[in-house]
């Protein structure tokens, strides 16, 4: 595990020490000790917002911009809110999408004993054959969608160890599962906004890629 001080993560961040702790609160940055921040949970962070601290989406609008970039009805928000949503993905980049629909889930890594992958996948949602639709090869990693209410018990269950470098990959969401379900079977939108959040350079632009596209589409 590599370390940063605060006062380093904030200057990789380019933000106030102060704002680090906040990062730290709302479980977006780990700490690992007092003062001192797991580097990797830094760099995720970089992955995700890149230079830009734009204000990111409500987890409302954020499923919902995912919703519509796939071809499914948004209901849960007004017409209204929909049309002003649509116009904004229609001027979106994959990047700013990308920050913008940050908060549709939160997002933790663990390691886990082999035994539990075939357990463990049951239990979540995930978009199948997601590397292969987007051009990469499969891997031994577990990625999926879990209620927020319920990651805790999963995570005991499970016997899941928090683990920046691990090969689970847990998103809480308090959206409904069977939304998430019906989204990550329509295209590729969900996907390749999880793997354009990979520190991994390949896995990273494939999903940026793959975003592009959708909002091509979008746009008509």
């Amino acid at each position: 595990m590599r370390l940063l001080a605060v006062s380093e993560a904030a200057e990789r961040l380019g933000v106030s020490t102060r704002r680090v702790q906040h990062l730290v609160a709302s479980g977006e940055l780990r700490q690992v000790a007092r003062g001192v921040i797991d580097e990797t949970s830094v760099d995720r962070l970089i992955a995700v917002r890149g230079g830009s601290h734009a204000r990111a989406w409500s987890q409302v609008t954020a499923w919902a911009a995912v919703a519509l970039l796939s071809g499914v009805d948004a209901e849960w928000i007004g017409e209204r809110q929909r049309s002003r949503l649509r116009a904004r993905l229609r001027a979106a980049t994959a990047v700013d999408l990308l920050e913008r629909a940050r908060e549709r889930a939160s997002v933790t890594r663990y390691r886990a004993h082999s035994s539990a992958g075939k357990y463990l996948v049951s239990e979540l949602v995930y978009p199948k054959d997601a590397g292969a639709r987007l051009g990469l090869a499969d891997t031994d990693h577990i990625d999926g969608y879990v209620s927020a209410e319920k990651v805790t018990d999963v995570v005991r269950r499970h016997g899941l160890i928090r683990d920046e470098e691990g090969h689970v990959t847990l998103r809480a969401t308090t959206m409904d599962l069977d939304v998430v379900r019906v989204i990550s079977g329509r295209g590729v939108v969900l996907a390749a906004m999880d793997l354009a959040e990979s520190l991994d350079v390949r896995e990273r632009r494939a999903g940026l890629d793959g975003l592009d596209h959708a909002l091509a589409d979008f746009r008509g």
